[in-house]
């Protein structure tokens, strides 16, 4: 299993500064990949400017979308917004589309959510076209385009992850958790009739060092607001032990995971060498 550290985005205080040395480290490793969330309604940085500017910076690590909000989008931009980072970083990026779970997100964007599944779907075909076509550029690393993957917990998103993706996001939650969701996806992936097995991802978080929990704590509260006090239970799940990140990492694995992503709940340099250390 490889594992993969967030950009901190959208973490209290991120700021220019933060995500070009944050970007330049990771590259060193031992991290596989670099990895960004998406909101619209929300203090974050922007996810493909901000993958665009570590894609400048960077020359081994993969970059990933955990995972960009495809109906807020148009499809033709996305589809070059991504083209464009593959072509920056000679085709280290992996593009993770989901309908999103925030409806403030929508509000702002001033779309209509109703319907937003049936548009990621359309949009998940669109999008290969537009890669393998000629009229929009630049033209991707690779022929059939970056590496795509769907997130969504319900049978209608693993369809889609199934009919028209190279594998399956999870949006995070303990080894358990992940396991029976894995186990959903390679059902459907079998189902629509497709070779091999679908790459499966996952998430975590994480703040490690005195004086962090509390703070991490605070901020996946805030993120996940809309949620109710179902946040209270994502706050708690916040990995603040050497020990619980290790275990953490274990148990991902033994549950067949491809590619865990850390990120980090506090803005903070020291984050990223304190989970190297861990891993290390």
């Amino acid at each position: 299993m490889r594992v993969g550290i967030g950009l901190p985005t959208s973490t209290p205080g991120a700021s220019r500064d933060l995500l070009l040395e944050w970007s330049v480290r990771a590259d060193r490793g031992p991290f596989s990949t670099l990895a960004v969330v998406d909101r619209i309604a929300y203090p974050n940085f922007e996810p493909f400017t901000a993958l665009a500017a570590a894609a400048a910076l960077t020359r081994r690590i993969d970059l990933a979308t955990m995972a960009a909000i495809g109906p807020l989008r148009n499809t033709a931009l996305l589809a070059k917004q991504a083209a464009s980072i593959d072509a920056l970083s000679v085709g280290r990026l992996t593009l993770g589309l989901a309908v999103g779970a925030r409806g403030n997100d929508y509000d702002a964007a001033g779309i209509d959510h109703r319907g937003r599944g049936r548009r990621l779907g359309e949009q998940l075909d669109e999008i290969r076209t537009i890669w393998e076509g000629e009229q929009i550029g630049p033209k991707c690393a690779r022929p059939s385009g970056p590496r795509l993957l769907v997130g969504g917990g319900s049978g209608e998103a693993l369809l889609r992850m199934a009919r028209s993706s190279d594998g399956y996001m999870h949006g995070g939650g303990p080894p358990r958790a992940f396991a029976g969701a894995a186990a959903r996806a390679r059902a459907a992936w079998t189902d629509a009739g497709r070779p091999g097995a679908p790459l499966l991802w996952g998430m975590g978080y994480y703040a490690l060092g005195e004086g962090t929990s509390d703070a991490g704590a605070g901020y996946l509260r805030d993120y996940y607001a809309f949620a109710g006090p179902f946040a209270d239970k994502i706050a708690a799940a916040n990995l603040t032990t050497p020990g619980a990140v290790a275990d953490f990492v274990r148990g991902y694995q033994e549950a067949g995971c491809d590619e865990l992503v850390l990120f980090p709940t506090v803005s903070s340099m020291d984050q990223l060498d304190r989970l190297a250390e861990v891993l290390g």
